[in-house]
Parts: C-alpha cells; structure tokens; sequence
C-alpha cells in the first residue's frame, strides 16, 4: 500500500485551507454551532497529524455520541462512530486486533467520563495503548445542555437552573490516578500547545489523555452569561495559568477561577500488549506465537 502521509495529501490537493484534505467533503457543512471549540480541535489534530508525518494509513479515529462525537465522521481517515459511552472499548478491541493502528479517542466529557467513565478508568489502568482527547464543554451540548461530570458548581444548567451543586471530575486527575503515561490539558486558546502535545501524545505508547476545555455557546456560555465565543476566548487568555508538571489534584476548575493549563504527566510503563507479551511468553514458551503488539 502506498503510504498515505499528510504531506502527499497536501501534494496532491489544490487546497488553499490545509485542513481541506483531512475532511469528507460530502459532510460539509458540520452541524457545529458557530465559535463552538469542537472544529478548532479539529484543526489542531490535522496539523498534528501533518507534523507527525504518520502514515495515514495506519490511523483510525473512534468516537462516540454527542457533539464532539461527530468529529469521526467528519474526518477523511479510518473512523468509526460509536455507541454512547462505547468509544473507548470499541477502541480496545480494535487496537488488539490490529496492533500496528495508532487509535485515538476523540469525544466529549459526557461520553467519555459519565457513561463511559468506568471504560475510561480500566482502559487507563490497563495503559490501553491509545491516545484519547476529550473536549470538555462542561455541559451534554447536543441533548438540552444538561449537568454533566465536568460541571462547575454553581454553573446553570437545564438540569440544575439554581446552580449545579454536585462536585464535578478533576479529569487530569482522574487519569494521572487510573494510570494514564501522558496527561495534559488546554483550552481551545491555546492552539499551538494543543498540536504539540497530540503529536506528543500520538507517537507515545500508552494510555494518552489530553483535555482541552472549548467554549458551547449555545447552551453553557449563555445560560452562564459567559458572552459569545469571542469572549470566551478573552477568558480563557485571562484565567489560564500555564504550570506544566503541575499536581493533578491540585488543578481542579470552578466557575469564575484560574484555569491551570499545561502537560502534566509524561512517563513510561509497559503497555497492556507489552505486559500480555511478556506474561505469557514466559508461561507458554514456545507454543505462544505473540500478539504483534509492540
């Protein structure tokens, strides 16, 4: 098969938008609310893409439901949009089954971390060799901007017009303490740090996990009274404090506060491939031929 890089994609097409090649055109438009963070996202992960000079080839993009989970179907690559909640083991059992892909998770907080939070958790005590990006609009965007595990307390929502009052996920935390090798998080601001640390985490073996925190106009910036996407934008400049090695217990986000940003975990363990290699080789000798995971 011929090697399918970004930079022969970007050969080959008359394109003035780089961007252009990574998309299936026949889904444009997206059905993404203007300034919603969701597309700036996906900027970024093409021009990861581009600079990490992988084979396209051997990528594949699982998703599952809600705004974010869109973004599988709107992406030109092997992609596969799941079941809520699903995206993470439906990623496992492909990653297992064909251990040279790259899979990455690309979905929101809701999908990821409320009914899919148990498969999160296991995936990164496993150290699942997948890199998983959750777009953290601290709300359920497209069914009626619900509260959700990522929730500030006090912020209104469909579900809670007094104020949430529930404690929300810590989700760096949350993933540095299941077990996860590389762990970061931004805001849809910072554009360039976002590329960095997916080409990081896209050639790091492991359970990779990056949050990037994006504005939902429509529903948690106005009911909130946050201003439009623009103005989000301002806030995220203002209150973002870059501390990369930060203690992930301790960049908890509120309402109104400081939003600490940055990478935060970056290490090495045996993958969960490496382990089973390893563990059964030394059992079965001879008769084991081997998963081909690396």
């Amino acid at each position: 098969m011929t090697t399918n890089t970004a930079e022969k994609l970007l050969r080959d097409i008359d394109t003035v938008n780089p961007v252009m090649p990574y998309l299936r055109q026949e889904r444009i438009p997206h059905i993404w609310c203007p300034s919603c963070g969701i597309g700036t996202t996906v900027n970024c992960f093409t021009r990861a893409l581009t600079e990490s000079g992988m084979d396209l080839d051997q990528i594949a993009v699982v998703s599952g439901i809600g705004c974010t989970g869109r973004v599988a179907g709107y992406l030109n690559l092997d992609s596969f949009h799941t079941t809520h909640g699903r995206a993470i083991p439906f990623a496992t059992g492909l990653k297992l089954a064909n251990p040279k892909l790259k899979v990455v998770v690309y979905s929101g907080d809701g999908d990821l971390t409320a009914i899919g939070g148990n498969h999160f958790m296991h995936a990164a005590r496993r150290n699942m060799d997948l890199m998983v990006v959750c777009v953290n609009n601290f709300t359920y965007g497209m069914t009626g901007g619900q509260v959700a595990p990522t929730t500030p307390v006090g912020a209104i929502a469909s579900t809670s017009p007094y104020g949430c009052f529930e404690h929300p996920f810590n989700l760096p935390f949350l993933a540095e303490s299941s077990g996860a090798v590389y762990v970061a998080r931004w805001t849809s601001f910072h554009v360039r740090h976002i590329a960095h640390s997916m080409v990081e985490a896209i050639q790091k073996k492991g359970f990779s996990f990056i949050e990037i925190l994006a504005p939902c106009p429509t529903l948690y910036q106005r009911r909130n009274k946050m201003g439009d996407g623009l103005e989000t934008m301002k806030f995220y400049k203002q209150r973002s404090i870059i501390k990369n090695g930060a203690r992930t217990h301790e960049v908890d986000i509120n309402l109104q506060g400081e939003i600490v940003v940055g990478k935060f975990v970056d290490i090495e363990r045996p993958t969960l491939q490496q382990t089973m290699d390893q563990q059964l080789r030394q059992k079965l000798r001879d008769q084991y031929a081997g998963t081909g995971g690396a």
